[in-house]
């Protein structure tokens, strides 16, 4: 007994030696290790493109799938109707973006853009003639202007500089590439999902328990559940959002209408941060092009309306997609925004939505088994 105790205690050192020098080992080759990383994210990144496409076409796919399962004639090709049907929709709704509302949009970029020199002069002119003791001359600002004084704008704006930075940093060839393998890879997850799902029910049961196979498979139907009704409620609340506001300032012939209202309706899908950013902006941008009387209406009925979309639009989309208090929203997205950008300002909800859930059922749990103790 004692010679077997020795044994698994010097087996116990050894794995410990072992895994001190793993970690030297990797702390000393940290440049070879991230390099070697890097590339084999640039690698699967198609396939990881080609899996969040299919996600969320999937959200559409099941509904028209269902419905070609409802008729005797298409029930036994629904999945590859419900698919190509998809698609199609897709395809027709990029040709639609390119053709009306792009090249709109695109207009108003290059046109803000070739003004920005004439902006920031008459910005400067402005704080240029206020009293020393004003606002406006503070520390702060005084050095965000000199920053600006030492970035040549002309060049940055240049057409020319800017699709060539582009073609410099995107790679069209292998942008176009990767780009085709991941629609192909998304199509056939959508065609083989159910098959996808069984080897990893199949596999799941051969590595863990069965209780822990059942909690499994129950975070993973309220993880798809959450992010599935998140992310569609949200990107359909900001199309509503976008096209509410281009209506709403174009009526009231505010410059660049088009471009504001759709920006409003992207940064719509941030919670909370989203909506007020984006009218600050959109504000500014009108102050220029419009003078502050424009500027401050402009923010009063986009504020009007942003209300209306909180209180009325949004929860009836929504619903009951997210049960988390506010202070885990604002949270979630500060956290998400720090770490991840736009994209984890945007997931940020509801991943702290399943960190929730999982959290709830530990505590649960583990109040149970006190009180069986007892």
């Amino acid at each position: 007994m004692n010679d077997l105790k020795k044994k698994h205690g010097w087996l116990y050192w050894f794995l410990f030696a072992v895994a001190v020098i793993v970690v030297y080992k990797t702390l000393d080759n940290f440049t070879a290790i991230s390099i070697w990383f890097s590339r084999l994210f640039e690698v699967i990144l198609p396939f990881l493109s080609g899996a969040l496409i299919a996600y969320i076409l999937y959200i559409p796919c099941r509904y028209i799938e269902a419905a070609f399962r409802r008729n005797k004639k298409t029930s036994k090709y629904a999945r590859p109707l419900s698919i190509l049907s998809v698609y199609l929709i897709t395809v027709l709704f990029i040709i639609f973006l390119i053709n009306i509302i792009f090249p709109t949009i695109s207009k108003s970029i290059v046109d803000l853009a070739s003004n920005l020199p004439g902006y920031y002069a008459r910005a400067k002119a402005y704080i240029d003639i206020q009293p020393e003791d004003s606002f406006w001359k503070n520390e702060s600002i005084t050095e965000i202007i000199n920053e600006l004084e030492q970035i040549d704008i002309t060049k940055i704006v240049n057409k020319d500089n800017i699709t060539e930075y582009i073609g410099k940093v995107v790679g069209v060839a292998r942008g176009i590439f990767s780009t085709f393998v991941a629609i192909i890879i998304s199509i056939y997850i959508l065609l083989e999902r159910t098959d996808i799902l069984k080897f990893i029910r199949r596999l799941n049961k051969a590595i863990f328990s069965t209780n822990t196979c059942k909690k499994m498979d129950r975070y993973f139907e309220e993880t798809n559940m959450v992010f599935s009704k998140y992310i569609s409620s949200q990107i359909t609340d900001g199309i509503i959002v976008g096209i509410i506001m281009s209506i709403a300032l174009s009526i009231m012939k505010v410059k660049y209408a088009i471009l504001l209202g759709f920006m409003i309706g992207l940064f719509n899908v941030i919670p909370y941060f989203g909506a007020i950013f984006s009218i600050i902006i959109a504000a500014v941008i009108t102050i220029f092009t419009g003078g502050f009387g424009k500027a401050i209406w402009m923010a009063i009925i986009t504020t009007i309306l942003q209300q209306i979309d909180a209180n009325i639009i949004n929860p009836k989309i929504v619903k009951d997609a997210l049960k988390i208090s506010r202070i885990l929203i604002i949270f979630a997205v500060t956290v998400g925004g720090a770490y991840f950008g736009f994209l984890g300002m945007f997931l940020g909800v509801p991943i702290i939505a399943v960190i929730k859930t999982i959290l709830n059922d530990f505590i649960e749990n583990k109040n149970k088994v006190k009180k069986i103790e007892k």
